[in-house]
């Protein structure tokens, strides 16, 4: 094997062919994996697509992630990470899902290191080039492999998706069914609504993070009133049995002034 059996273009970076992968050693794989870059090269960028881009694809990964954690399920997401399928030019899509692997840190994803393609894509379109993501990539995704893939239209307030036909690499449409598309990767139901891409389960909408913080404040709020109720309840029942015990000890200490003063009427008949 030579010292040098694959060398990374850096003006189109790629993962080298499955064939020759196979026949690399763990040091040389390690090499290739490090050497593909972890960001697009300067002739592939596109221009940015300001705040509604970025908040659409954070929240989704946020959304997803705090569920998934929560429910303990392993789905590895990630933002515009760097995909190297086996040949093919890297991509970045702007959302991935990968069910079953560890969600540790990661600069890129290596299918033939990782053993496993993505099972989702989601690209999210605000002023960008919608050709690419309505045309292109359904053609490219399909051939890959990928099982699900959705597009969120930000600008036009639309939601798109496709799912592999069983056995084949081509995408058939998902249908909305009462406006929700149902994603059999996630598990979970897909809507626009309020200019946002939101997730449900069970007809229940994912809560987002602000949201969250908000409930837990509320409930905080309702704590600390029932706290003060106790507190008032318990102020309230020291000062009735104080109440009491005052009541108590004037009875007895008028019982103790009439018994004193039978024993001298008494005293004085005798």
């Amino acid at each position: 094997m030579a010292s040098d059996p694959y060398r990374v273009n850096p003006d189109d970076p790629r993962a080298p062919p499955q064939e020759l992968w196979e026949q690399l050693t763990p040091e040389e794989r390690a090499q290739i994996v490090d050497s593909l870059p972890s960001e697009f090269p300067v002739s592939q960028t596109h221009p940015p697509e300001g705040d509604p881009h970025y908040e659409a694809k954070s929240r989704t990964r946020e959304v997803l992630g705090s569920f998934f954690s929560r429910i303990g399920r392993k789905v590895y997401l990630a933002c515009e990470l760097p995909v190297y399928y086996p040949g093919e030019s890297m991509f970045a899509p702007d959302v991935i899902a990968v069910v079953d692997v560890e969600s540790r840190s990661r600069m890129r994803w290596m299918v033939s290191a990782e053993g496993k393609g993505l099972d989702l894509a989601l690209e999210v379109i605000v002023a960008g080039e919608r050709r690419k993501d309505l045309e292109r990539n359904v053609e490219r995704f399909a051939r890959l492999g990928i099982r699900e893939y959705f597009v969120f239209d930000r600008g036009r307030l639309r939601l798109s998706g496709w799912r592999l036909e069983e056995g084949r690499r081509a995408y058939r449409p998902i249908l909305p069914q009462h406006g929700f598309y149902r994603s059999e990767v996630l598990g979970l139901e897909l809507q626009v609504d309020d200019e946002r891409l939101r997730f449900y389960v069970g007809g229940a909408a994912l809560p987002e993070a602000q949201e969250m913080i908000s409930r837990l404040e509320h409930m905080m709020e309702r704590v600390e009133a029932s706290h003060t109720d106790l507190e008032h309840q318990l102020t309230e029942e020291v000062r009735l049995r104080a109440e009491e015990t005052q009541r108590r000890e004037d009875a007895e200490r008028r019982l103790a002034e009439a018994l004193a003063e039978l024993e001298q009427l008494r005293g004085k008949r005798d």
